[in-house]
């Protein structure tokens, strides 16, 4: 374990976890907007920036990408610190105004308007679906594409990715809400990547539930026949009480001497 110090409090943390991990677990809020516990961090926003002191020197880093170390002094909500989130969250207002993630962190620390350009974006460039879809999934459907003013996620040639299985992860994770799944009738669509799948439907209660692209890469993940993937997590569980209350009957009819 190693010792460091939190806004004055001695904290003790996991070798290898990072600042905001740590904070997180002591009940120490940082704010963030592009983090996400199931994926690595890449610390684009800066949100989550604290003051990390170290001897005599002090530096600002992101919480999210900032590893503990023993002896560390870290201050989370600094004036300092409060003013930088407040630039930083002009700069993402500016972009990207009409998103909800983002006026409610302007609302939170009392930016009520930005002097910078104003844009009508709805990505702020975190890459996080990039990487739940590399990390989590096990595919590279979409990536980060392009330099400076024209940076931007995209499947490769713009156009529908043999690699996307249709799971949504993307839309799961994304901070803004700017990837959208639509699920109409038999069909799932992802109007940002171009992409159309068709549903499965379940063999018990006749309800469309997931992507046969995402069950036929789950069975050959898992090395599992796809019979396995033909009912909705519903009436797995309704299957699975089943199964537990015919075992109980059973047991039970044992005890009886009737079977």
């Amino acid at each position: 374990m190693i010792t460091l110090t939190i806004d004055g409090r001695e904290i003790k943390a996991k070798d290898g976890a990072t600042i905001l991990e740590t904070a997180r677990e002591h009940k120490i809020e940082i704010p963030t907007l592009c983090y996400h516990e199931a994926i690595s961090s890449a610390g684009a926003c800066r949100i989550c920036s604290v003051e990390v002191i170290r001897g005599d020197r002090s530096r600002i880093a992101a919480a999210c990408v900032s590893p503990v170390e023993p002896g560390l002094v870290v201050k989370t909500n600094t004036e300092v610190i409060t003013n930088l989130r407040k630039v930083l969250i002009e700069l993402l207002l500016a972009r990207c105004p009409k998103v909800k993630a983002i006026q409610d962190l302007a609302h939170k620390f009392k930016v009520k308007k930005t002097d910078f350009k104003t844009e009508d974006e709805d990505c702020i460039l975190c890459g996080m679906c990039v990487r739940v879809c590399e990390q989590i999934v096990g595919k590279s459907a979409i990536s980060l594409v392009n330099r400076g003013t024209k940076r931007e996620v995209a499947t490769p040639f713009y156009e529908a990715s043999s690699a996307c299985i249709g799971c949504g992860s993307c839309a799961v994770v994304c901070p803004t809400g700017c990837i959208k799944v639509e699920d109409i009738g038999d069909k799932r669509t992802i109007k940002k990547w171009k992409a159309e799948f068709k549903l499965q439907q379940c063999k018990m209660c006749g309800k469309y539930f997931a992507p046969e692209a995402q069950l036929e890469y789950l069975a050959k993940a898992l090395n599992l026949p796809e019979k396995e993937f033909e009912i909705c997590q519903n009436c797995r569980v309704i299957l699975g009480k089943i199964s537990k209350a015919e075992e109980q009957k059973s047991e039970q009819m044992k005890k009886l001497s009737l079977s």
